[in-house]
């Protein structure tokens, strides 16, 4: 196992027994409500986004219990995002990280509830003291999850998504598209390890650069899994995005373009961390992982 695949392995344990703890399974009037949301935030996964914040806060050498704390707030409302996406309503799947989607499992009235107790869950999490003792970095990470899980992130990403269907959208709006929709997550789970570690600006800003290419070279990656991707290793359908007539960048670039594509931005988005030197060295390696996956 090599230093990257411990790491995301710890960090995929750590968030699981964190989540676990904060939706406890139990006996109570809606508990079928509760049972929902474990099952939607409990199902494995990456663990990416948490990932992230915890090397992010790492370079400043966060601590406490701050940092698992927005590493599981950042997972919440990423979990939220795929019950919601995944409704007949919107992307319409039954088939999520191996297994029955959350509407399918349970209901559609029950999984939209609990995205909506994942979503919000997420803010008490962050406004709480136990996150940080500074009322100000904490509305700071409130703040800074709001804008990007929102209309001009992720939310009206989504919208622009939903109406691309049959649209000839080029390829500066299929990047600002997946900019918002997808992007905008990645960036916040940057941003936050820099926002508990109190970085100053030219380290923010190096971040978000390094979290801007990494996040439209994720996207690259999910648009070849779609077209190349084997079902049952992505968990999840593929061939969607062509059979709806959506514009992505294996559409605009081709599959060698796409793939030329995405290793330019893992290069641009290792270059802005510079000024880290080793300490992050994991992710730069995360950057290259994103790219090479198979799920």
């Amino acid at each position: 196992m090599t230093p990257l695949e411990a790491a995301l392995a710890e960090t995929a344990t750590r968030v699981e027994r964190q989540i676990s703890e904060l939706i406890p399974a139990r006996v109570v009037s809606h508990a079928r409500l509760i049972a929902a949301m474990r099952y939607a935030a409990l199902g494995g996964g990456k663990r990416l986004r948490p990932f992230l914040v915890l090397q992010s806060a790492g370079l400043f050498g966060a601590e406490g219990t701050g940092p698992m704390r927005a590493a599981a707030a950042v997972e919440l409302i990423h979990c939220y995002s795929l019950v919601h996406d995944d409704l007949p309503a919107m992307d319409d799947d039954d088939l999520r990280r191996g297994r029955a989607t959350a509407h399918i499992e349970f209901d559609e009235a029950t999984a939209i509830l609990a995205g909506d107790g994942l979503l919000t869950m997420a803010f008490e999490l962050l406004a709480d003291a136990a996150t940080h003792p500074s009322a100000e970095v904490r509305a700071a990470l409130v703040l800074a999850l709001a804008r990007a899980a929102g209309t001009e992130g992720m939310v009206g990403g989504q919208m622009i998504d939903l109406a691309a269907e049959g649209q000839n959208f080029d390829l500066t709006q299929i990047s600002q598209l997946q900019a918002m929709k997808t992007g905008a997550l990645i960036a916040v789970s940057v941003d936050a390890g820099a926002i508990l570690g109190q970085a100053d600006t030219n380290q923010r800003a190096a971040l978000a650069a390094y979290a801007r290419d990494l996040g439209l070279a994720f996207q690259i990656a999910d648009d070849l899994l779609d077209v190349e991707g084997d079902q049952a290793e992505v968990g999840k359908g593929v061939g969607k995005d062509a059979a709806a007539g959506k514009a992505t960048f294996v559409s605009l670039l081709g599959i060698d373009g796409a793939r030329a594509r995405a290793r330019e931005l893992v290069a641009s988005a290792t270059e802005h961390l510079a000024i880290f030197d080793a300490r992050a060295d994991l992710l730069r390696q995360v950057a290259k992982f994103v790219v090479a996956r198979r799920n």
